[in-house]
């Protein structure tokens, strides 16, 4: 088979790294990739977001399946122009990805199925929200509604903060088209996890439940990042709590889609603040998280092409699904900066060290010879390590984060901390 994933990062690296040990795999592309998928398929010189050169090249190359791996594409509706040209999709059209791409639509749609979530208002002037937070409680959250490469979100502790977010988000555009729309939300205290189920629509299957760690500094100091390290299975979600949330959130929310008259095929990935009143939602996303794509796929017993096929092709049901009875964690490398500044260009050494059954390495910015990687993002690497244990797991993961060098590399030493 012939396969094309869309995206650059280690997501995309991890997809590309569980599907090329599949026998029936023959070819893979990555539309742009990076340094550590070109070890594994052919890059191709086009971005995620260049819908019109990838529904091109697909059309002249017939791919057997597209598996679309970042939120930008999905909302811009690369998949709507591929089944259009009567090829396979991984992930939800334009009109599902809404769930990723405004969360003033998730909000109400959260609200129209009665799914625990964060009470909220929305607002399209700026006038009516600074009213708004004169009076709400504190602290409050201030969301840009549209992607915001993750910092759209902005924690309020005093009322002067939340008139500043507003403004930020609304009169500054700082978040661009993002924020012709904010929700301002209740805080919500507790322990994050993250919650990754695929669906063909009407069936669900689950992931093992995992959590990040967004801030960039140990102790969980610092600014948010797109994810310092994840780990999986994360003991905060016991199977009776998977049950309730299942029941509570993920088969209203696929209901409330059915209501609409929408078909949600694809990733549904809810972060969940496990409150003292119980989980409650934080957001959905409509896509594999990065990095908990890098623990949650070297878990798969199942092979994943067989999950994505029975999706697109609305078959989940007939899946035995299986993940290893094992743990797994990730710790990211990033480059001196980020998140505000990262700088690019650093020579990476020692990648070869890395690479074994208890052991993997996924690249996600990094850019030039597959044998000569250099520094091309903030998030540059990701280690895995496997084990019985989540100890055993993490002794793997940083044993091989000490085998690689870049000048001034920056990660976090407490991943799993509130498991361990």
């Amino acid at each position: 088979m012939k396969i094309l994933i869309v995206g650059n990062g280690g997501r995309e690296h991890a997809i590309g790294w569980s599907l090329q040990k599949d026998s029936r795999v023959s070819e893979l592309y990555f539309a742009p990739g990076n340094a550590g998928t070109a070890r594994i398929g052919t890059n191709l010189d086009m971005a995620a977001t260049d819908l019109d050169s990838i529904a091109a090249w697909a059309e002249a190359e017939q791919p057997d399946l597209t598996v679309v791996g970042p939120e930008a594409p999905l909302c811009l509706g690369l998949v709507d122009r591929l089944y259009e040209l009567g090829l396979k999709a991984f992930g939800p059209d334009k009109q599902a990805a809404q769930l990723e791409g405004s969360k003033v639509f998730t909000k109400n749609l959260m609200n129209l199925a009665k799914i625990p979530t964060a009470e909220s208002a929305a607002f399209t002037d700026a006038k009516p929200a600074l009213e708004y937070v004169v009076t709400a409680e504190l602290p409050l959250v201030v969301k840009a509604d549209g992607l915001a490469a993750g910092k759209g979100v902005l924690i309020c502790q005093t009322r002067e903060e939340a008139a500043q977010a507003i403004h930020l988000i609304m009169q500054d555009r700082q978040f661009g088209d993002a924020g012709h729309q904010v929700l301002i939300e209740e805080f919500l205290d507790g322990q994050e996890a993250s919650i990754h189920a695929v669906t063909d629509g009407t069936d669900l299957v689950f992931f093992s439940p995992s959590q990040d760690h967004k801030r960039i500094f140990d102790g969980d100091q610092g600014p948010n990042t797109g994810g310092m390290g994840a780990y999986a299975p994360a003991p905060a979600v016991d199977a009776e709590l998977l049950e309730s949330v299942t029941e509570s959130v993920f088969k209203p929310l696929l209901a409330a889609f059915r209501e609409k008259g929408i078909r949600y095929q694809g990733v549904l990935y809810g972060g969940l603040m496990l409150t003292a009143q119980g989980p409650k939602v934080l957001e959905f996303n409509a896509r594999f998280g990065d990095p908990e794509t890098q623990v949650l796929l070297p878990l798969l017993e199942t092979p994943l092409l067989d999950i994505l096929l029975a999706t697109v092709n609305g078959a989940l049901s007939s899946i035995d699904f299986k993940v290893k009875p094992q743990s797994a964690m990730t710790v990211v490398m990033a480059s001196p900066g980020y998140p505000d500044q990262p700088r690019t260009g650093d020579i990476i050494s020692g990648l070869d060290k890395v690479e074994s059954e208890d052991q993997f390495l996924f690249h996600a910015g990094t850019s030039g010879s597959p044998d000569a990687p250099v520094t091309a993002g903030g998030r540059v690497l990701a280690v895995t390590g496997i084990g019985p244990t989540l100890h055993d797991a993490r002794g793997q993961a940083y044993a091989g984060i000490g085998k690689i060098s870049f000048p001034d590399a920056q990660y976090r030493k407490d991943i799993g901390h509130r498991a361990l």
